[in-house]
């Protein structure tokens, strides 16, 4: 099978992989469509995400959908030619945070796009059948790709724990931003500030429900937010760019005794925070990993919302284009929003 690996920094290769058998309870999926995501950038730009670095070749890629080839004896439930979206985490489901329900930092958690653990930037994967979802018939492989960045917003919202009427603001505009300015407004947020400094990304934020947008290359984004609430401050702010001052500006946006959530990885590998201002207000600070069992919930907001949330996905490039398409998502050129990969 092909696959794409990045094979040293920042330069993908595609090579011929062999393809296994599916073993006992497994299923066997003909990979259609992955979307790239924010730590597949961190890997292709920094040669690491955070303290854990590429392992060279490594196959990324951990946003698919495909259609079921094979399956593994045990299985039952499922046939070859069904459509479905694919889990990326594979947990033990007996250490300590898996019996408490935190799959999501199981001790001997794998991830299918980690040095070690191919995602799917290839064409067939074998994977346990309790990681394998049905693919709502009214969504395209492409549109079903967002389901994975959307559990991830979605699992975000416990920790934003909005309540009806409150104002957020949320920096940056990737994929995750807009999603989370999607999911906000449906959860009932009264205003939503956007900071982003390209203005494509700005044009969809407006279009996922976005009241208010501000380009932090123009003004003082934190300033502009805090004049508009009347020096109040936001109930919640939302870090989901983590990148330059985004941090502390989200630390000076909120109110006092307000709530900070950072969805994104920061791009630096220690960052600076301004503790002070974080104490004076006694802010609570969320960090948020992947997801925890929202797939099925994230997938059925694609079935029913699935015109608006499709407006993100900006390209869809072949297998053999992935170098473009990252240079593309590096450089925020052509307009990109979120860029899925053809397999």
């Amino acid at each position: 099978m092909r696959a794409a690996e990045l094979y040293q920094h920042r330069s993908f290769r595609l090579v011929d992989m062999p393809v296994q058998e599916p073993g006992p309870g497994e299923l066997q999926v003909r990979v259609e469509s992955c979307g790239i995501c924010g730590s597949d950038l961190h890997y292709f730009i920094e040669g690491a995400i955070g303290d854990t670095p590429c392992v060279y070749p490594m196959v990324m890629g951990h946003e698919p959908a495909g259609v079921v080839v094979k399956t593994g004896t045990g299985v039952t439930g499922w046939s070859p030619g069904d459509r479905v979206a694919l889990e990326p985490a594979l947990y033990c489901y007996h250490c300590e945070y898996c019996l408490t329900g935190h799959h999501n930092v199981c001790s001997n958690l794998r991830f299918l796009s980690s040095p070690g653990d191919p995602g799917y930037f290839r064409e067939f994967v074998n994977l346990p059948a309790t990681n394998v979802l049905p693919l709502p018939a009214n969504l395209s492989f492409q549109e079903g790709t967002l389901f994975e960045p959307l559990a991830v917003v979605l699992h975000s919202m416990k920790f934003v724990q909005l309540q009806p009427g409150e104002k957020v603001a949320v920096f940056g505009a990737g994929p995750i931003g807009l999603l989370t300015v999607f999911t906000l407004k449906l959860s009932g947020a009264s205003r939503i500030w956007v900071v982003e400094p390209v203005l494509e990304r700005r044009n969809l934020a407006c279009a996922m429900g976005a009241d208010a947008v501000i380009d932090p290359g123009a003004a003082d984004a934190a300033q502009e937010i805090v004049k508009d609430t009347g020096g109040r401050g936001v109930d919640v702010a939302i870090d989901c760019a983590t990148r330059g001052p985004s941090l502390n500006q989200a630390i000076q946006v909120a109110r006092n005794a307000g709530r900070l959530v950072i969805t994104g990885i920061p791009w630096e590998l220690r960052p600076a925070l301004d503790f002070s201002t974080m104490r004076r207000k006694e802010l609570v600070l969320y960090n948020v990993r992947r997801s925890n069992h929202e797939s099925e919930t994230a997938l059925e907001l694609l079935k029913e919302h699935r015109r608006r949330l499709s407006a993100i996905l900006t390209h869809d490039m072949p297998l053999e284009q992935v170098q473009q398409a990252f240079e593309k998502l590096e450089h925020y050129a052509d307009g990109v929003g979120k860029v899925t990969i053809k397999i």
